[in-house]
C-alpha cells in the first residue's frame, strides 16, 4: 500500500498546490485532497517539506518519463530535439494544477536549498539532453550555445503560454515555436 498512498498523496499535493498555492497549502489541505490522515504525511515524508519535495521529483520523473518515451535506438539527433520540446510541452505539462506547482516550486526554490537544488537538476537536463543531440550535428561550441538558447527558449516560451492562461492552443503555439527556433539553429550551424 505505500507506493498507492504515497502517490495519493503527491497527487493531492499538486492539486492542493495548484488550488492554493504552495504557501497556502497545509498537511492538513493535503490530507484531506489525498483522503487519508495528516499523520500519514510525517509517516511516508517526514513532514510538508519532504512531500513536496518529492512532489517536485515526481514532476521531473514525468518529464523525463515522456523523453524517454519517445527516443528509440535509431532516432536522429533532430528527432531527439523534437520529443524533448513535445516532452516540455506535454499534456501533463499544461494542467492548471501541474503548471501552477511548477511556478510555485520555481519561485520558492529561489529561498530554498533543497527546491533550488532541485530547480538545477532539472535545468541541467534539460540543457544536457539538448546539448547531446546538437553536439551530433555541429561543432561542440555550436552545440553548447544553441542548446543554453534553446532551453532559455523552452522555459519562456513555457512560461508565457502558463501566463497567458488561455486554452491548449497557446501550448500547442508556443511548442511550434520552439520547434521552428531549434530547426533555424540547426539550420543555422548544423554540418
Amino acid at each position: 500500500m505505500e507506493p498507492v498512498r504515497r502517490q495519493q498523496l503527491i497527487d493531492a499535493t499538486i492539486e492542493s498546490v495548484g488550488e492554493l498555492g504552495l504557501q497556502g497549502t497545509t498537511i492538513n489541505s493535503i490530507s484531506k485532497k489525498a483522503g487519508l490522515s495528516s499523520g500519514i504525511i510525517s509517516h511516508y515524508f517526514g513532514g510538508k517539506q519532504g512531500l513536496i519535495e518529492a512532489t517536485v521529483r515526481h514532476l521531473l520523473s514525468s518529464l523525463k518519463e515522456s523523453l524517454i518515451s519517445q527516443v528509440a535506438d535509431n532516432t536522429t539527433p533532430e528527432q531527439r530535439l523534437m520529443y524533448i520540446i513535445e516532452a516540455n510541452f506535454a499534456l501533463v505539462q499544461q494542467r492548471k494544477d501541474t503548471t501552477r506547482t511548477w511556478l510555485s516550486f520555481w519561485a520558492q526554490s529561489m529561498h530554498d536549498p533543497e527546491l533550488h537544488r532541485l530547480q538545477n537538476v532539472n535545468s541541467k537536463r534539460l540543457y544536457s539532453n539538448l546539448a547531446c543531440s546538437f553536439k551530433r550535428i555541429m561543432q561542440i561550441d555550436d552545440a553548447k550555445q544553441a542548446a543554453e538558447l534553446s532551453a532559455a527558449m523552452i522555459d519562456g516560451l513555457w512560461l508565457r503560454a502558463v501566463l497567458s492562461q488561455s486554452d491548449t492552443d497557446q501550448f500547442k503555439h508556443s511548442e511550434l515555436l520552439a520547434k521552428q527556433y531549434v530547426n533555424s539553429l540547426i539550420q543555422q550551424y548544423g554540418a
